[in-house]
């Protein structure tokens, strides 16, 4: 048995908050109640955990993260990445597809399921939309589910056939799972990474243009009405798709959107400053942008903080800017970054917070993750809102972040899943390497 005492609690979906003493048995939460006694009724051995002055929330929730396995282990592997998340505070994370070979078929699926069942998190995954994520043929929708898959996404590149856009979209309605689309019209774009603009002025390339993602959430925006299909546009980056998001909610329940820490944090002036590490798809784009993500995550627009962690090699990420890939870690920073420019700032109170990254990310996947309650699974993240930490080391294998070296807020102190302890801050064993 474990019994957290005397720890600020804060459940975002009953919108509870206070102090409270959360006792767990057998990986779910018994009672959650003050004034719990440490000596268990039975005489089992009892572990305390003393949360006073901190934050006792849900285990976040990432639905949008690269762990590289199978294809690409040297960048990360489901060990390493789930030892990312749970550092991060994260007790659940939704895979996404574009492996080598890809997430097409239900063997490669179940691979990934079963690695990912070895870490101690709840790893789960998404299928392919596309047979290769070629954009040309849809995957057995309905054996990937069976398999496992929690929703299909071609991420990282675009789908460009309309009629095959419409085929997933009323596939995935039949089987009752959501689609996530990656938004960029290649027509819009020349060496992507860096937003057309003060970006790739500088670097004398020609940049990804906003027009890429507005013509496609545009497109996706129209053809999702009607369907009775859960999509999501995935890390969002422009004012102008927030807005039509903002609009389609109105007449289309079905429709969801996540951001990216990064983009809520950082403008295209990061790309100038940090070069490739902060070079990512779709890219950081202008000031107006940023404050737009903040609104929409203030006004509900935008339902869910995903981080897309992205881990590249050292190597890779030192290759010059039209040649290096893009993408950054963020599953151990993200957090600490709606902390500070969310919460810290006012933008959203913690229960917000907490809400956009695990409630609502756990609700739009249909997990049972994201809570506290009574009964309900004792997955916990326990964190000092106010203790500074320094981003001088990742579990990740990869350290392609442009955070690398900040202090920041909010660290995280324990994290439990399944009522097991799966990270504790002053117990480590082996930290991250230093980078």
């Amino acid at each position: 048995m474990l019994l957290i005492k005397s720890g600020y609690v804060i459940d975002p979906a009953s919108g509870f908050e206070g102090v409270r003493d959360v006792l767990v048995d057998k990986g779910k939460i018994v009672r959650m109640e003050a004034g719990i006694s440490e000596v268990s009724p039975n005489g089992e051995e009892v572990r305390v955990i003393d949360a006073e002055g901190k934050i006792v929330a849900p285990g976040l929730v990432d639905v949008h993260v690269h762990f590289r396995e199978p294809g690409f282990e040297y960048k990360e592997d489901i060990l390493s990445g789930a030892g990312a998340a749970a550092k991060g505070g994260f007790t659940t994370v939704v895979l996404m597809a574009n492996t080598k070979p890809p997430v097409d078929c239900a063997g490669t699926l179940r691979y990934v399921l079963e690695k990912g069942a070895e870490t101690g998190i709840h790893v789960k995954s998404c299928g392919t939309v596309t047979i290769g994520m070629k954009g040309q043929e849809l995957t057995d929708m309905e054996e990937l589910k069976n398999a496992g898959a929690m929703g299909f996404t071609d991420d990282g590149i675009p789908l460009l056939k309309e009629e095959v856009v419409r085929a997933a979209m009323a596939e995935a309605a039949r089987l009752d799972r959501p689609l996530s689309f990656h938004e960029e019209n290649p027509a819009f774009i020349q060496n992507n990474g860096v937003n057309r603009g003060k970006a790739s002025a500088y670097y004398g390339i020609g940049g990804s243009d906003r027009q890429a993602e507005i013509d496609m959430v545009k497109r996706d925006l129209e053809l999702a009405e009607g369907t009775g299909a859960d999509i999501s546009i995935q890390h969002i980056s422009t004012k102008e798709a927030v807005e039509l998001v903002r609009q389609a909610k109105k007449r289309n329940p079905h429709i969801h959107a996540e951001a990216a820490p990064h983009h809520f944090t950082l403008t295209e002036e990061a790309a100038i400053t940090y070069g490739t590490l902060a070079k990512m798809n779709p890219p950081l784009r202008e000031e107006a942008d940023r404050l737009a993500i903040i609104e929409g995550l203030r006004d509900g627009t935008i339902d869910m903080i995903a981080t897309d962690h992205a881990p590249h090699s050292a190597e890779e990420k030192k290759k010059p800017i039209t040649e290096a890939p893009s993408g950054i870690i963020g599953l151990e920073t993200s957090l600490a970054l709606g902390i500070r420019e969310l919460v810290d700032k006012g933008y959203l109170t913690m229960r917000e917070l907490l809400s956009r990254m695990a409630w609502q990310p756990a609700h739009f996947y249909h997990l049972d993750a994201g809570y506290l309650a009574e009964g309900g699974p004792a997955d916990i993240v326990i964190f000092d809102k106010e203790e500074k930490w320094v981003a001088d080391s990742f579990w990740s294998k990869s350290c392609n972040s442009p955070f690398t070296g900040m202090e920041l807020p909010g660290t995280v102190h324990y994290t439990i899943c399944g009522g097991k302890i799966v990270y504790q801050k002053d117990a480590e064993g082996k930290k991250g390497k230093d980078k």
